[in-house]
């Protein structure tokens, strides 16, 4: 009875979300307060049902319930509790209902923190967000209801995939749909104002915050995945421009320039139709991964396989969500008045450079992504975009956009002194030189251009330090006032300065990790060792070890530095016994920020292993960087003048008594 709850739940989901559709419109273009009023109620009755059907379904999982084909196919009644829990999001069915469920919950945090906003705008963007919610409740429950019932119930599920059975996978597509969907509220506020008639620069504050929420998310959610990917994979890499990683990727640099953009508006009133633009390319970037992951036209470990039905129902929503708000953008822009002026060498023109940098960016992966599935329907012939394609475009695209970075905080609006901020900036040029010397005298010849490159991404981290050290005026006013003067700026200015550290941070892993890691490939025997950048490997054997829901081969390494055992290695080979799908399970041994990392092949009968080694240098400043990015975006957030919402007005001063 609970599963038929949780399909009735969705049923009458759909028919609140037309509601929720048509009346706060209609009330916000004939300005009827009563008809605008819905839109709270009903967005947060909306997530009341969604979130009631999750949880029926999750009920499912945990009772491990196979009279639900969705729990049959993708559960199992020795699977650990965890990985039934992260079952209800790890196939097509339950990630849409998870999908949908942060689409109605984002809706219901607007409804709930932005009554101080105007009531026509909040009405309509949540209009707006009824249509999206209407469009996939509808998808669901035509194509892919995870609530179907098997006549009769199964004794035994068929398992999850087994390496979606990870951590990793319970936290990655979470918060990788809280990127991808929270975007849907910037869309939305975009379309209402569109509708409107009215954007300007409250606009820009009333979408920055969400803005700013969802690209935190978005950040997190790449962040995990590319770690997941990176050791539950076995293959020793961070990124393979795999096209469903691109499809993460795409929105988060149009997002990053929707940041940039809407401080400019909302600061100097600029910018209007660019940013529009962006909010609605950012959503509709992320509704072509959905369509990516879920149609069929890719094979990837990160997508589902789906029958084209679904594809075509995607495709179709894909269509009249871009294609509509595209059509209203270009009816609306001409109406757009100019805003405030500003010289091309400003905080405006370093920001718009940015912006357009990170389009160009976006539009490279975009071509790359996609050109190759065009020309598979159009000519029918098959070719491969791979990594020396996005290296090619992609790299130098960041190049000035790395040198860019430190002037932007530097530079006042409207007009700004190139020369007097680089003279502010010597000493973080002094240090990225610096670096650049100590790299090229200890990588020699063989990797010179490795040099430029760490430097490149010390300069991000040294002007992002120098930046907000220069407000403090330690030289000026002395320690103690400098210390007080740190301690109350804005935190949106420590969280920009925390963003920009975090770029400089994972740009230096990834530079590093790409030019000095070492590799071992060999087969080894037991007590057989090997040296890889100074630690020695032991191989000590192979032991089997068995699971809740598999069985596994277990090789054992003992390393060794300066003749001390420092680390023990055990990577496997697994089995998941009802699906009787291998899995490899590499080790990796942490020592300050750089890893080893060993995966081995197939177990051979006389006990040895072929094996994978990897020697990664700095390369956990990849994913701190991006830990370090969101932290900046979380304290912005927090800033009293960019939380979400609108500040709430000052009290009036009670009149002195006569």
């Amino acid at each position: 009875m609970t599963v038929e709850f949780g399909h009735y739940a969705l049923v009458l989901a759909l028919v609140l979300s037309l509601v929720q559709s048509f009346v706060p419109v209609y009330g916000a273009l004939k300005g009827d307060a009563r008809l605008m009023a819905v839109a709270g109620p009903v967005s947060g009755m909306l997530f009341l049902l969604v979130g009631l059907s999750f949880a029926a379904l999750t009920s499912a999982y945990l009772a491990s319930d196979f009279s639900v084909q969705n729990v049959y196919e993708n559960s199992h009644s020795l699977k650990p509790l965890l990985y039934k829990i992260t079952g209800v999001w790890g196939n097509h069915e339950g990630s849409m209902l998870l999908w949908v469920l942060i689409l109605v919950f984002f809706a219901a945090l607007v409804a709930a923190f932005g009554r101080s906003m105007p009531e026509a705008l909040r009405a309509a963007a949540l209009g707006v967000q009824g249509w999206v919610t209407s469009a996939f409740l509808l998808f669901i429950l035509i194509t892919s209801n995870p609530f179907l019932r098997l006549q009769p119930a199964p004794a035994e599920g068929q398992d999850l995939n087994p390496i979606l059975q990870d951590v990793g996978l319970a936290i990655h597509p979470p918060l990788l749909y809280l990127g991808y969907v929270g975007f849907s509220i910037t869309f939305s506020f975009a379309v209402a104002a569109l509708i409107l008639g009215r954007i300007d620069a409250a606009w820009a504050r009333w979408v920055r915050p969400w803005a700013l929420l969802a690209w935190m998310f978005l950040t997190l959610g790449i962040a995990m995945g590319s770690y997941w990917a990176y050791y539950e994979l076995g293959w020793g890499g961070w990124w393979f421009w795999d096209p469903v990683e691109n499809a993460s990727f795409m929105p988060w640099l149009a997002g990053t320039a929707l940041l940039h953009s809407a401080l400019v508006m909302e600061k100097r009133n600029a910018l209007k139709i660019w940013t529009i633009l962006l909010a609605i390319l950012t959503f509709s970037l992320s509704l072509l991964g959905t369509f990516l992951v879920r149609s069929g036209v890719l094979t990837s470990v990160h997508a589902f396989a789906t029958d084209p039905a679904r594809g075509v129902f995607i495709l179709a929503i894909l269509c009249v969500f871009i294609g509509g708000s595209l059509t209203l953008y270009a009816w609306r822009a001409p109406m757009l008045k100019q805003g405030g002026l500003f010289a091309p060498v400003s905080r405006e023109g370093a920001l718009v450079l940015n912006n357009l940098l990170l389009t160009a960016a976006c539009a490279a992966v975009f071509v790359g992504t996609l050109y190759p599935l065009a020309l598979e329907a159009i000519a029918d012939d098959k070719i491969s975009v791979g990594p020396p394609f996005f290296n090619l475009t992609f790299g130098p695209l960041m190049i000035p956009l790395l040198i860019a970075v430190p002037f932007g905080p530097y530079l006042a609006w409207k007009r700004g002194d190139l020369l007097a901020v680089a003279q502010r900036l010597w000493i973080a040029f002094g240090i990225a030189i610096l670096a650049v010397l100590v790299t090229a005298w200890l990588s020699g010849a063989e990797r010179i251009l490795a040099a430029p490159a760490v430097g490149l991404a010390v300069w991000v981290i040294a002007g992002s330090v120098s930046e907000i050290l220069s407000r403090a005026r330690f030289r000026d006013v002395g320690i103690a006032t400098g210390m007080r003067r740190l301690a109350g700026l804005p935190r949106s200015a420590w969280g920009t300065a925390l963003g920009h550290m975090g770029l400089g941070i994972t740009a230096l892993g990834i530079v590093v990790t790409s030019a000095f890691q070492a590799e071992a490939i060999r087969s080894v025997q037991p007590d057989d060792n090997f040296e890889l950048s100074g630690y020695e490997l032991i191989f000590k054997g192979v032991a089997p070890r068995r699971g809740a829901n598999f069985t596994e081969e277990v090789a054992h390494f003992d390393v060794y530095a300066g003749g001390a055992k420092v680390s023990e290695l055990e990577p496997t080979k697994r089995l998941y016994t009802a699906r009787r799908m291998p899995t490899t399970e590499s080790a990796i041994a942490t020592f300050g920020f750089s890893q080893l990392y060993v995966s081995i092949g197939e177990v051979r009968e006389d006990g040895g292993v072929d094996l994978r080694a990897y020697y990664k240098p700095l390369v956990t400043l990849i994913w701190l960087g991006t830990l370090v990015m969101a932290a900046g975006g979380a304290v912005s957030l927090s800033d009293r003048r960019l939380r979400v919402g609108a500040p709430k007005r000052a009290r009036q001063q009670a009149a002195p008594a006569e």
